[in-house]
């Protein structure tokens, strides 16, 4: 971890907790006084499983999901997801049903694409989006731009971590929110309070890792 302040933010379910580092981080649009680790929850199994249960109760019972769009490298999580949106639950209605976990194709100027193989994944589907986190949305609404384009119907927004309710209208659900981190803060980088006062950058960060400076 970047910084000498870390700690793990543990909950009552099993294997679902956050590492978190408290400092001065820099993302590709904003500085963060919080760095969140959500490598392990998108690598490793059990912690993939514990990340879909918190989420599966929001989707459940009343939406219907026929494709899961992974963002950030959350495939483990939207696999982990898809297994339990179709298990013979009572109330799921997604039971016995196939589930598409895919993963979107960043063309040379960052749009969203999708191949003419798997176009029909989204085109007339009920689309989940997943994300690592959502905090300035850029990502989740580019996404919801491309489901939009190529047919298909968002019919939610889920995530790791999250500072919005809303992306484009749509309802955000993640399994960690601003309540279990009352003082994180993103900023612009030309507004950044830490920058002002001088303070040095930790790290550069991103949602696949680190890198001290």
């Amino acid at each position: 971890m970047p910084s000498a302040n870390t700690y793990k933010l543990e909950t009552k379910r099993k294997n679902l907790y956050l590492r978190i580092a408290k400092g001065h981080f820099a993302t590709g649009r904003s500085h963060i006084n919080y760095y969140i680790d959500i490598v392990a929850q998108k690598s490793r199994l059990s912690e993939a499983k514990a990340v879909a249960q918190e989420l599966l109760s929001y989707y459940n019972a009343n939406t219907i999901v026929d494709t899961i769009l992974c963002l950030d490298g959350t495939e483990v999580i939207g696999t982990c997801l898809a297994n339990e949106l179709t298990k013979n639950h009572f109330h799921n209605i997604n039971a016995h049903k196939t589930i598409y976990v895919v993963t979107p194709e960043n063309a040379a100027n960052n749009q969203i694409i999708f191949r003419d193989n798997m176009a029909p994944m989204i085109e007339g589907k009920h689309v989940l989006v997943l994300a690592a986190s959502v905090v300035t949305g850029y990502t989740a609404k580019a996404a919801v731009e491309a489901v939009n384009y190529y047919g298909g119907m968002v019919v939610g927004i889920a995530s790791i971590f999250a500072t919005v309710d809303k992306c484009n209208n749509i309802p955000v659900r993640s399994a960690f929110n601003p309540h279990d981190l009352p003082d994180y803060a993103s900023f612009p980088a030309h507004e950044c309070p830490l920058c002002k006062k001088g303070v040095k950058i930790d790290a550069l960060v991103n949602t696949y890792g680190f890198s001290k400076l």
